[in-house]
């Protein structure tokens, strides 16, 4: 095998490499001027795909190698190892010349591993000689001993390569080759069946012949046997199939929801919002219930249908089966429309209940006993009868159309039966064919039924889906420069901003600068702006006129990853959340994370400064501890100070504060506000006057 330092790329050559490796899959790529450039993230960003570092424990190494592909490597001092394919025992990488080599799996993992190792590499050897380990045995003893001593350290030096969420879907399923395993699936189906119908073919034509040959039934013995593997594979590849296909739909609804905006998520509300989510776990589930029940549908379908036309009555049988699959199709369709409205009905109760708990403690307070339960009678009301007209139709479905093929079906062979002249072989054909069409009719019937409930929680999803296809692409090949060490300046110039088109301007000409270390103070009364202006200068909202410049870069140059660097922001109150995890999450998230010692340190710091010992002091595990609703219950103002100190830890040059002291006492707001003021960023506060 080639070793690896003559297949690494050089560094700046990163973009280069990440398009041999997209080209290698098929992916597509930007056409546009390639970048030269060290920065991977932002190379893959210019390129439009996704680059993203990880590390794992050293334990896991072994898996990560497995099953890295395709992805960058850092080979130290050398430059990257772009890897296409991987497996236990070995790499194909490609090389820059354009060609591909192989490089063993154990080569990768030392190169990931050497630094770490080496650290501890004397005392293993050590450990090893005292205990007069013999020097056969020692490499494998030595490995299993770094391995214990080093189980849990964190392995970096490896950039996943992927298509990004807002990629086209129909890339997406293509490069997870979903199209070919449905292929094989449908091939392992219609053989089945294929060998299926083969056999009772046999064993009607024994008894009907009334032979009991020993090569017959061992030939259908054979047969059944072989539709083993076919089924073993198609429940193999059904299953690998519904994994990969779920975690794209997951990855694309999870980007889009993440992907909407603010003003939207607010105007939605939380009920309908959960309404969308629970929807979008139906579409998975029902898509690919369906997706898999009609291709077995289809092919048994088709099945019967070969069969009928050997049949004593094929012509007029097989038309009576294109019929009753047409009024099937037209019944779903009918089922659907009440689907929808059921759908509807449903969510508008989860959108009220979620609503109503929301505010559950406001309505205690404030909101007449008697009034509670308004509105909830017609809601419920509604759901009655749309739930009502869907469960009579589903009864009609189910019972009518599958048992109505076997009575018409079997009816045009009576003039046959009666006759008395017709050949034996063929009936039985024929009625074997109708039974076989019953089973495929139901199958079809649950197919058509499961897309129709996907067909409507897809509207519902839709939304979802469709915002992930907003990610910006950066606006330069090359990273934009940052600003110098106190050069920095935050400039708005002529901002205008209106929530909705043709509505009055929230800001009209608002013009500012902040320079490196300044101290400043927005005051004005309620509704003037204040808010809006801040979520501006922090880049959560683009102006409609004017522009916001860090350092003589705007968002679009900067992207929207880097601008937040520069400037970080508490939101008011009710605009920033502590999330259902551990308090060292919630403060660092914003910073990095995994964290390192030293960023753990640095928050358990900060949280003190502001006055949040006796807190840390009394929560069981720390900074560990779990925080949220489900977890350890702040006070209004614990969480304004773990907001404060959420925002101070990013580290960024220019720090927002939007109403950040209102919940604090004197004594608690003179600690915080010293805190804030040993920043050396620049720092704007936002209050009434």
């Amino acid at each position: 095998m080639t070793t690896i330092l003559e297949c690494a790329w050089p560094a700046d050559r990163s973009a280069e490499a990440l398009v041999a490796l997209a080209r290698s899959r098929g992916w597509p790529i930007r056409d546009a001027r390639l970048p030269h450039t060290d920065d991977v993230a932002h190379a893959a960003g210019w390129l439009g795909i996704e680059a993203e570092p990880v590390e794992t424990a050293y334990e896991d190494v072994d898996e990560l190698v497995a099953t890295m592909a395709p992805a960058l490597v850092e080979v130290p001092g050398k430059g990257l190892l772009a890897i296409a394919k991987s497996t236990k025992k070995k790499c194909e990488v490609l090389l820059p010349g354009g060609k591909r080599a192989q490089v063993s799996a154990e080569a990768v993992r030392e190169i990931l591993c050497a630094k770490i190792e080496e650290q501890r590499a004397p005392l293993a050897d050590r450990v090893l000689e005292e205990a007069g380990v013999p020097a056969v045995r020692r490499p494998r003893a030595k490995r299993a001993l770094l391995g214990r001593m080093l189980a849990l350290t964190r392995v970096r030096g490896t950039t996943l390569v992927r298509l990004p969420p807002s990629a086209s879907f129909l890339a997406q399923v293509k490069n997870a080759r979903l199209g070919s395993r449905a292929g094989a699936i449908i091939f392992a189906h219609a053989s089945r069946y294929v060998l299926l119908a083969l056999g009772w073919w046999l064993v009607g034509r024994a008894a009907l012949e009334g032979k009991t040959d020993a090569g017959l039934l061992a030939g259908w013995a054979l047969v059944l046997v072989t539709q083993v593997p076919f089924a073993l594979y198609a429940a193999y590849a059904q299953g690998l199939a519904a994994i990969d296909a779920g975690a794209l739909l997951k990855r694309r609804l999870l980007a889009g929801g993440l992907a909407l905006e603010r003003d939207e998520v607010r105007a939605e509300g939380a009920g309908r919002l959960l309404g969308r989510v629970l929807e979008a776990d139906a579409v998975e589930s029902l898509a690919l219930g369906a997706g898999f029940m009609a291709a077995t549908g289809l092919v048994e379908l088709l099945v019967a249908m070969a069969v009928l036309l050997v049949g004593i009555a094929s012509i007029v049988t097989g038309l009576v089966l294109v019929i009753w699959t047409v009024l099937t199709i037209l019944l779903c369709l009918r089922y659907a429309r009440r689907r929808a409205q059921w759908t509807d009905a449903r969510l508008a109760m989860t959108h009220d209940l979620v609503e109503r708990m929301v505010g559950h403690r406001t309505r205690l307070a404030q909101q007449s006993p008697s009034r509670w339960h308004e509105g909830e009678d017609d809601l419920l009301s509604s759901y009655l009868d749309s739930a009502t007209r869907l469960d009579r139709l589903t009864a009609r479905l189910w019972a009518g159309l599958p048992r109505g093929w076997l009575v018409v079906a079997l009816a045009s062979l009576v003039p046959f039966f009666a006759s008395g002249k017709a050949d034996a072989p063929k009936l039985a054909v024929a009625v074997g064919a109708t039974l076989l069409a019953y089973r495929a009719l139901r199958k079809v019937l649950v197919a058509l039924s499961s897309a129709a409930g996907a067909g409507v929680a897809w509207e519902k999803a839709k939304p979802l889906f469709d915002a992930a296809k907003d990610t910006p692409l950066p606006a330069t090949a090359e990273p934009p420069p940052s600003p110098r060490e106190g050069a920095l300046r935050l400039e708005a110039a002529g901002v205008t901003y209106r929530y909705r088109s043709g509505g009055e301007p929230v800001l009209r000409g608002c013009s500012l600068r902040i320079d490196e270390g300044d101290r400043v103070l927005l005051e004005g009364r309620s509704g003037s702006g204040k808010s809006t202006l801040a979520t501006i200068l922090c880049g959560l909202r683009e102006p409609n006129g004017g522009l916001v410049l860090v350092g003589g870069l705007d968002r679009k140059t900067l992207g929207l990853a880097g601008f937040r660097r520069h400037v970080a922001a508490a939101p008011q109150f009710h605009d920033n959340f502590v999330l259902g995890s551990t308090l060292a999450f919630n403060l660092l998230f914003g910073r990095c994370w995994p964290p390192r010692q030293e960023d753990v340190e640095a928050a358990e710091k900060v949280c003190r400064d502001l006055g949040l010992g006796p807190l840390l002091d009394r929560m069981p595990s720390g900074l560990q501890t779990q925080v949220g609703e489900t977890g350890w219950q702040l006070s209004h103002g614990e969480r304004s100070r773990v907001y404060l100190a959420r925002a101070i830890l990013q580290g960024a040059r220019v720090l927002v504060l939007d109403e950040s002291f209102g919940a604090l006492d004197p004594p608690t707001l003179e600690l915080a506000m010293n805190r804030v003021l040993q920043e050396k960023a620049a720092v704007v506060v936002i209050a009434h006057p």
